[in-house]
């Protein structure tokens, strides 16, 4: 439900629901017995691909109480397709988050390598718990993103009404779903894999996760490292750092990102005219940020209007696929030199819209809210981000912003914070991670590697994708494959074991609208598939 609601009564309604759930080691006294219910596959009549089945499976709220309270899980599943005595088992697929969906995974990634490999395994996609097609699937504010959204840069004088939108956020979330957020944690969504493991009578699984799927993944590893055969970590957040400290990571490496966006624009001046250097195209940025916070622009087919704020949100997904960069330059470009809008409104439509609700924002901050001692006062936060905003000012109120909902959230975990991950009993885990990457930056790979002993570590040096696979760099690819194949892992001796070459840089052309199109009218944009160059996977924002 959407309230209109005061900074102090938002923060007396959520800490008069007190309850700070811990994010410690939890009990791991009852685990074998999680209560689920059982599988019941059935055609997704999916015409792309109609081998794909689905199938609900109740799990427990709690899984200290397994026959307590149900929900359900969402999964499908492209079955096996090799002799019975070449099949390797099920391998549960996660994109990140937290709170991505799973569903298109199983199609999307069995065809990315030989049939022969994908043929012997049972490729199962699922919609975590609280999310997407699971039920129920939470919402605590549908309008939260709609356009305008106030400025999220702090010297515009927006900080007040941003905190009174994030407590109200906060406590939104907490008088509707009290009964389930507090179980929307990493851990909670592990022991959901091995209920589905029961579920599908598998004594062991193996798993491939992205993003934050590589820290449910690890958790999954920590928690039942005798049911894990096979497990891949693409783009790897660090297994010790707080979410807080994270994020800050990530302003740095976001900063990063869009020098070099900059610097390959500046070398297309001939395409895009915004000047010969770096800072001349962060100055053009600046310039089209400063003209939105006078004259919006508008956002149809979405509803609204796009300013400062919504234009910082179609332009931050650059740092996690440089293949949008052409668009990005396009943006700019049009507004300033041909005074069209049109390329701005298509980018926004396709990165940055928000769907009919909060979609899986409250999963997102369910997970990352409870499973850390966020700080807890807006002083705190405001010396810390104006520190980092001072050198990397691209992306650090934005991001701060984004997560402000953790100031307020009413079951926050202690300094210990997440699972400790030790990697004892699993067996050889398969990580990779680019140099470059501004969503989970390079030193969560490093860190991860440190973590679980025998794990094998491929480096992309120089690259940038956030989720490396798939990609069709064949060096990395390659690896995964020959993993899945027979367990073949990379022979390299020292904390690399391989390092792989990056993608070139794209070629620099405007991404025209349709000439049909009227000036300043939106064009009705596609919606960005796995299968579309532009597209992020993982979120992680």
């Amino acid at each position: 439900m959407r309230k209109v609601i005061s900074l102090l009564s938002a923060a007396a309604a959520v800490a008069a629901l007190g309850g700070a759930a811990s994010a410690a080691e939890p009990d791991t006294a009852n685990l074998e017995d999680t209560g689920q219910g059982s599988l019941v596959w059935s055609s997704c009549n999916d015409a792309a691909t109609p081998a794909l089945q689905c199938a609900m499976l109740d799990v427990p709220v709690n899984y200290a109480d397994p026959h307590g309270r149900k929900i359900k899980i969402k999964l499908n599943r492209l079955p096996a397709t090799a002799p019975a005595d070449k099949q390797q088992g099920p391998i549960l697929l996660n994109p990140g988050g937290p709170g991505d969906s799973g569903l298109w995974m199983p199609a999307y990634i069995s065809g990315q390598i030989p049939k022969d490999v994908a043929s012997t395994y049972d490729w199962i996609g699922f919609d975590p718990r609280g999310t997407n097609a699971s039920d129920p699937h939470v919402v605590c504010d549908a309008h939260y993103f709609d356009a305008e959204r106030p400025d999220y840069q702090v010297s515009q004088g927006t900080s007040k009404a941003w905190l009174k939108k994030a407590a109200g956020y906060a406590a939104d979330c907490a008088a509707d779903w009290s009964w389930l957020l507090p179980h929307m944690t990493t851990v909670d969504n592990a022991r959901d894999m091995d209920s589905i493991r029961r579920a599908l009578g598998a004594q062991k699984i193996n798993f491939y996760g992205g993003s934050w799927g590589t820290s449910l993944g690890s958790t999954y590893g920590q928690l039942f490292p005798k049911r894990v055969r096979r497990m891949v970590l693409d783009s790897i957040v660090g297994p010790t750092i707080s979410w807080y400290d994270h994020n800050i990571l990530q302003d740095k490496e976001h900063q990063r990102r869009f020098d070099a966006f900059a610097g390959w624009a500046a070398k297309a001046d001939s395409v895009y005219h915004l000047g010969t250097d770096r800072a001349a195209v962060e100055k053009a940025y600046a310039q089209v940020e400063d003209a939105l916070r006078k004259d919006p622009a508008d956002a149809a087919p979405a509803p609204g209007r796009i300013g400062p704020a919504e234009f910082e949100d179609t332009f931050y997904g650059g740092g996690y696929n440089f293949l949008r960069w052409p668009r990005m330059a396009t943006v700019l470009s049009s507004y300033l030199v041909q005074h069209d809008t049109r390329p701005l409104t298509i980018a926004y439509n396709k990165y940055a819209a928000p769907g009919s609700d909060d979609g899986t924002f409250p999963a997102y901050n369910a997970a990352q809210c409870t499973e850390n001692a966020w700080p807890r006062d807006w002083e705190t936060w405001k010396k810390d981000q104006a520190k980092v905003n001072a050198t990397a000012p691209f992306y650090t109120y934005n991001n701060m912003w984004y997560n402000a909902a953790c100031m307020f959230w009413p079951y926050q975990g202690n300094q210990a914070g997440r699972l400790k991950i030790t990697g004892r009993g699993l067996p050889p885990v398969l990580l990779f991670q680019a140099t470059e990457d501004a969503a989970t930056p390079y030193e969560g790979g490093l860190a991860m590697h440190d973590a679980l002993p025998g794990s094998k570590l491929v480096v992309q040096d120089g690259g940038s994708f956030h989720e490396i696979l798939f990609h069709g760099n064949a060096c990395l690819d390659d690896t995964f494959t020959a993993y899945l194949r027979d367990g073949s892992l990379p022979d390299g001796k020292g904390r690399i074991a391989k390092t792989c070459a990056p993608e070139a840089d794209p070629t620099p052309v405007l991404v025209t609208p349709p000439p049909t199109l009227a000036a300043k009218t939106a064009a009705p944009a596609a919606p960005l598939s796995p299968t579309d160059p532009e597209a992020v996977h993982g979120a992680l924002r």
